[in-house]
């Protein structure tokens, strides 16, 4: 079984079509989506509706339950964005995700961790910043899953860990954003230094499953132009660059 997970496409519809043409032409038996889909400045109503046409076993992330459930007037501005973008067709689609999605018995879909989708399970962040979770704090927040491979999103940073259990916690990275701040628990940044969409392939082989990354060139300046167009220069440097700060 060979499965394409992609995540964290914040409404990137260019970032977005070409890793679906790349799983097309790597070949893929069943593509999921881990969440973190619309919330953004680019195309958040245009990305809902590809993706209501493609019918992949799909999870809400945070940012699905915050555009759905915030106050307006409490968003951030790209939750904000994302709201006064959709119609209600979309808001029922994402309304109707689940938190969690288990495939065939040994497959767990999470966003976050199990049972919160605003932890990361291989970042830590502490007051000193983002730094890679170690085992101990993974085998923790993977808990008692039980599931051989456990596909999660979140971070934006491409990562995987094989427990001694025998479990293996993949996360493809980000398909839309490759650089964020954020100040959920700490103030923190995320970068990943290039401009390239991510996913993983996750193939199921007689030795256990194996991870390729994969990095897909798109028209990020396109994307990074509309976000200027809206008024986010953080997000243009970001798309542009995968860093923070040009």
């Amino acid at each position: 079984m060979r499965i394409a997970a992609i995540s964290d496409i914040h409404g990137n519809l260019w970032a977005l079509e070409a890793v679906l043409a790349d799983i097309a032409r790597r070949g893929a038996d069943l593509t999921v989506n881990l969440g973190d889909i619309l919330s953004g400045p680019l195309l958040s109503r245009e990305t809902a509706q590809r993706l209501m046409t493609l019918g992949l076993p799909t999870i809400a992330g945070n940012h699905e339950r915050q555009v759905l459930t915030h106050d307006p007037a409490r968003m951030g501005a790209s939750d904000l964005y994302a709201h006064q973008q959709l119609d209600e067709d979309e808001r029922a689609w994402i309304g109707a995700l689940p938190a969690e999605l288990r495939l065939q018995h040994e497959v767990l879909l999470v966003h976050g961790v199990p049972g919160n989708d605003l932890v990361y399970f291989m970042e830590t962040v502490t007051e000193q910043g983002q730094r890679q979770a170690t085992y101990a704090e993974v085998l923790e927040r993977a808990g008692d899953a039980r599931a051989s491979l456990i596909l999660c999103g979140h971070t934006h940073i491409p990562r995987c860990m094989r427990l001694d259990d025998g479990r293996l916690i993949v996360n493809p990275g980000s398909v839309g954003l490759q650089a964020y701040e954020d100040g959920y628990p700490f103030p923190h940044v995320a970068e990943n230094f290039t401009p390239h969409a991510r996913y993983a392939l996750v193939e199921r082989t007689a030795q256990g499953w194996q991870v390729e990354h994969v990095a897909v060139t798109y028209d990020w300046e396109a994307a990074a132009a509309m976000a200027e167009r809206n008024g986010r220069a953080d997000w243009a440097i970001a798309l542009r660059t995968g860093r923070m700060r040009a």
